[in-house]
């Protein structure tokens, strides 16, 4: 029940894949009206440090996610061969840019040479800080990526939604359900 199998996806995949989609929501949201705040404001401070660490909590949770995959099978990909290829690009294209806008999100909390409070339970090291513009140059692609994931992101859950309604397959299904495939 909790590894994948070739017909559909283990209870760690769906909850790692869920989790890590409310944290995008939630993290794109967050930084968008963190933007607005003013220097008085008591979430000034509090926004980009409930940001900064579930940032860094959602990079480590893409890292097992892209990690279990080299020792896991991913369950087969229906649909047309043009279907698949989309399906397979568009997959690799998420974690694309998922990896870019975490990893643009740490250059710009680690530019001064400070590493990340996650929680105040541990603190990810400052490995790379003080490259000309860093924290401009990784905003900008931060903000960027942030957006396209957003738009991609939308994308993916209307082509769940439309294999589910307009196709009727198991897509979908498969990404709730981890007995799905398990039963005769």
């Amino acid at each position: 029940m909790w590894r994948n199998t070739r017909r559909g996806w283990g209870l760690a995949s769906i909850l790692l894949h869920w989790a890590s989609a409310l944290a995008v929501i939630g993290l794109f949201a967050l930084g968008w009206w963190m933007t607005g705040l003013g220097y008085y404001d008591p979430w000034y401070n509090l926004g980009p440090w409930w940001h900064r660490s579930v940032g860094m909590l959602l990079l480590l949770a893409t890292l097992i996610r892209l990690g279990s995959r080299l020792f896991q099978p991913t369950p087969e990909v229906r649909g047309s061969r043009l279907e698949r290829q989309a399906a397979h690009l568009g997959h690799l294209a998420l974690y694309v840019l998922l990896v870019v806008a975490l990893v643009s999100g740490y250059l710009i909390s680690t530019a001064d040479g400070q590493g990340i409070q996650v929680f105040d339970a541990f603190e990810v090291p400052a490995l790379v800080s003080d490259l000309p513009n860093q924290a401009t140059l990784a905003g900008q692609v931060h903000w960027y990526s942030a957006l396209a994931l957003m738009v991609l992101s939308a994308g993916h859950a209307l082509a769940a939604l439309k294999h589910h309604w307009v196709d009727s397959t198991d897509v979908l299904v498969r990404m709730v359900d981890p007995n799905h495939s398990r039963r005769p």
